[in-house]
């Protein structure tokens, strides 16, 4: 029997990547963290019951009720579009719109997948830092009461926002009044919620669902997971919605217990609150480095997101030495604004390591 010889870059022990390779570019690139690996491997002996019939899928359910109040409800997905898709979706009716924020990534980073598989329209809000303000709400909410428009049934929010901000407390409490006084839920896309809640010295319920919001987008991935998101909802007709959404939406696993294990590892202690205070940590050092390599930051760092002006030539040259992205490429004459994410892995090395490219390339002009 003849077999067959592989090159070396397909060997299951040759990882076809630099492992030394560090960036700024997103807390997606990250690896896991060790005790989120741990997890799995540990939730890998044995057969158990598949679909989220598991102790793994039942233990996190618990341990997210613990966060968001008992009378939640949560289920388990793959991806962030999903886990919009399928909160989303549980809130309105099909022909109903959703208001977002101009930098949403429901409405710019998720290829209309709320609008093809829920069938809702997206609707943009004007935001200063990404944050939405509570007249805006009002005013959208009033001017789509029309047969002509698609009426409001949600409202989405970014925590922390895409911009690297984060909405204080009584800016949230304001616009979940609003939307709730003219008949439309609030829903939280938390792809980075650990990161705002420990920015704001809150725990994850207190700054969702402990003032009303309806739906949650609980981010695992961005933290230290893989394919490791969940939805948490408010109310019975909510929870039935998200019962019925996930398998139809293509977002639920048959191995259930290997994303579980996951998010249980990281919010059934207090793993999300370290991973994501090391990632402002970093944030935060690296916005001072950034200044003192002499450019100039753009938006305030309160998470761990960080955004700086540069010459378009400088940008270009740094980002091929150390990976980050060009967010804006018309942000002022002679100048892009760029986008620089810590990961719970951020090391002091790296901070310093990017301040010297730019110190560098910006000394070449």
């Amino acid at each position: 029997m003849s077999t067959v010889s592989l090159p070396s870059s397909s060997r299951h022990d040759a990882p076809l990547h630099d492992p030394t390779a560090r960036g700024f570019a997103s807390d997606n690139a990250a690896g896991m963290h060790p005790e989120v690996l741990q997890a799995l491997v540990a939730a890998n002996g044995g057969h158990v019951p598949s679909y989220g019939g598991d102790a793994y899928t039942s233990a996190l359910s618990e341990a997210l009720r613990a966060h968001f109040g008992a009378g939640t409800s949560s289920a388990v997905v793959l991806t962030g579009t999903g886990a919009n898709v399928v909160a989303l979706q549980a809130l309105t009716s099909r022909w109903e719109s959703v208001l977002a924020s101009d930098q949403a990534h429901v409405l710019h980073d998720e290829a209309g997948g709320l609008e093809h598989v829920g069938g809702v329209k997206v609707t943009a809000l004007p935001t200063v830092d990404g944050l939405v303000d509570p007249a805006d709400v009002e005013r959208a909410v009033r001017d789509a009461d029309s047969p002509m428009r698609a009426p409001v049934g949600a409202l989405t929010l970014t925590q922390s926002t895409e911009l690297g901000t984060t909405y204080p407390l009584d800016q949230l409490r304001d616009l979940v009044r609003v939307a709730h006084g003219l008949g439309v839920r609030v829903h939280v896309d938390g792809a980075r919620l650990s990161n705002a809640a420990v920015s704001l010295g809150c725990e994850l319920g207190e700054v969702t669902t402990a003032l009303g919001v309806d739906a949650v987008s609980v981010g695992g991935t961005k933290n230290g997971g893989a394919l490791a998101e969940a939805v948490v909802v408010r109310g019975e007709g909510p929870a039935e919605a998200l019962r019925r959404l996930v398998k139809p939406s293509m977002q639920q696993s048959s191995k259930t217990r290997f994303v579980s294990a996951q998010l249980l590892a990281l919010f059934g202690g207090d793993l999300w609150r370290r991973t994501a205070s090391a990632a402002n940590g970093a944030a935060s050092a690296l916005a001072t480095a950034v200044r003192s390599a002499g450019a100039t930051t753009t938006r305030p760092v309160q998470a761990n997101a960080v955004f700086a002006a540069l010459p378009p030539a400088v940008a270009q040259r740094a980002a091929a030495r150390v990976p980050f992205h060009v967010w804006d490429e018309r942000w002022a004459p002679g100048l892009v604004e760029v986008r620089l994410v810590a990961s719970f892995d951020t090391t002091t090395e790296d901070v310093q390591a990017l301040a010297a490219v730019l110190r560098e390339e910006l000394a070449r002009g």
